[in-house]
């Protein structure tokens, strides 16, 4: 228990601030040594400028010199700083942040797959190919699609491989004009601008009061110009479209493709296969259905499904079965295919993470993974309904539960305020301000990765933050964070000013004589 009597995180670090014994307040590497010494004895070598090729420094290095003890345990200090899903919950909607199980890790380590090179000849791969043909296989399987590209690297490089897919299709069928796409107006955003950065015209559809997307709607926007909608489902919102299936048969009709984005398949995977509900194109992101690493700028992977309309547009390079036997990699186009979006094949120990999450479930438990997280999203709804405002109560929340700020309405207390409060309480804050259809949306996703105890501890918090906004206690809000190793920073002035040079102070003048 904390002071306040509040509940805190379940196995989060010690809340003690700046100059505690547990989180110390750790300087930088060049106040922590200095740039006259170095760990290591280095001979003074003279190079010629010509050398260079007129790339010579012409100012000090000016890296600081530490010790190995002193480096290794600056990091290390560092890292108990940071907030880890080894560490604790991450409520963040959108993002799935689920647990990577350590089998995945181990998998991912055994010598041929850790060490593959895409130069090496085929036939010294082929266990790595047939480990990517079963993925593609399942992931196929999945969703009920005719292709799959293992290629993007994460989930808007998938998106705009399939647009490119959808765009190629369009070309070969002389339908240039086609240069409108569709994107309702709680789309992610990288779907507008995906659209936006191939050329295409985006056309906003509105969403109706209830977070849905009206099929009406859909068909009033719907033209000759039109080449495909892009589509969230289940949605940003958290909740499954109903009309799905009308929507895409209306874009059909219509001449146009249907995208959908992937980014929450974990709500539905091995339940609903979007095929069945008339997709033509879906990336898959591996970390926030298949428990493959999320963050850290990668590697990331985010394969592409193509139905069958689409298949002969995926890009090259992927695997197929060689006359001999064995497995080929097919690397140069043919006939009406798309081409190459990347240098190589994409990331394997991504597929290998993937593959190991499908297998070790097996169809039955990915089926039960997508239930318990919906479930767990539904509980969280249901234990915080009374104290915070449920954005859209029509539906049963699906991956995640979306709240709105009017329950905070009369506080001084506003959503910023209470993600920086729940800090304080040893919890990473939920996503903040999006989707932007709802007024400071506060946006929950527990995945299934997380207990009924972890919850109740989860929901036991917010609901006593909730009791101390309406008890007018605003200022335990307003300068949130408080018990972090670092204070709330004015982020307006950090984004318009940055600071990415350390300089050391300047020495203050001395006292002039009297």
């Amino acid at each position: 228990m904390n002071t306040q009597g509040r509940p805190t995180g379940i196995g989060t670090l010690s809340h003690a601030g700046s100059g505690s014994a547990l989180i110390p307040d750790e300087p930088l590497l060049f106040e922590i040594g200095d740039t006259h010494h170095s760990g290591v004895d280095l001979p003074e070598v003279e190079i010629d400028d010509s050398r260079l090729g007129g790339f010579a420094r012409k100012t000090k290095l000016d890296l600081a010199g530490l010790t190995e003890p002193e480096a290794m345990r600056h990091y290390v200090r560092l890292s108990r700083m940071n907030y880890s899903i080894d560490s604790g919950m991450y409520p963040l909607g959108s993002c799935t942040m689920k647990h990577n199980p350590r089998l995945n890790e181990k998998m991912a380590r055994l010598p041929g797959f850790s060490d593959v090179h895409p130069l090496q000849p085929v036939s010294t791969v082929q266990g790595a190919l047939e480990l990517m043909s079963q993925l593609s296989h399942w992931l196929m399987t999945l969703t009920n699609t005719s292709a799959v590209a293992l290629t993007p690297k994460a989930g808007a490089h998938g998106e705009l491989c399939g647009m490119m897919a959808i765009h190629a299709a369009q070309q070969a069928r002389g339908q240039g004009h086609r240069t409108v796409v569709l994107v309702p107006e709680s789309a992610h955003g990288t779907n507008p601008a995906t659209a936006a950065f191939l050329g295409y015209t985006v056309k906003p559809v509105p969403a109706r009061e209830d977070g849905t997307v009206d099929v009406e709607a859909v068909k009033a926007a719907l033209g000759p110009d039109v080449a495909a909608i892009m589509l969230t489902n289940p949605n940003t919102c958290g909740l499954f479209e109903p009309q799905v299936i009308e929507i895409a048969k209306a874009v059909h009709d219509a001449g146009a493709f249907f995208y959908c984005d992937g980014a929450n398949f974990n709500a539905i995977m091995g339940v609903v296969r979007p095929g069945d509900l008339g997709i033509d194109a879906m990336h898959i992101n591996l970390h926030k259905t298949f428990s493959t690493p999320h963050g850290g700028g990668g590697p990331g992977a985010g394969p592409v499904v193509l139905s069958e309309a689409l298949a002969p547009f995926a890009p090259v390079p992927f695997v197929r079965k060689a006359a001999d036997g064995g497995l080929e990699m097919v690397e140069h186009s043919e006939g009406e295919a798309l081409g190459r979006i990347t240098a190589f094949h994409g990331q394997m120990g991504m597929y290998v993470r993937a593959l190991t999450y499908m297998l070790s479930h097996g169809g039955d438990g990915l089926a039960r993974a997508a239930r318990d997280a919906v479930l767990n999203a539904n509980y969280v709804k249901a234990r915080l309904q009374d104290a915070f405002s449920v954005s859209f109560p029509d539906y049963p929340a699906m991956h995640e539960v979306l709240f709105d700020d009017s329950s905070l309405a009369g506080t001084g207390v506003s959503t910023l305020d209470f993600a920086k409060a729940m800090i304080d309480e040893g919890y990473h804050p939920m996503t903040m301000y999006f989707p932007l259809v709802v007024h400071g949306a506060m946006l929950i996703e527990p995945t299934e990765s997380e207990s009924k105890q972890t919850l109740d501890a989860f929901c036991d918090t917010m609901l006593a933050l909730a009791a101390d906004a309406r008890g007018n206690d605003k200022e335990r809000f307003t300068g949130a964070p408080t018990r972090a190793p670092r204070r709330r920073l004015d982020e307006t002035r950090a984004a318009r000013s940055p600071k990415l040079r350390w300089e050391p102070e300047e020495a203050a003048p001395a006292a002039a004589a009297e």
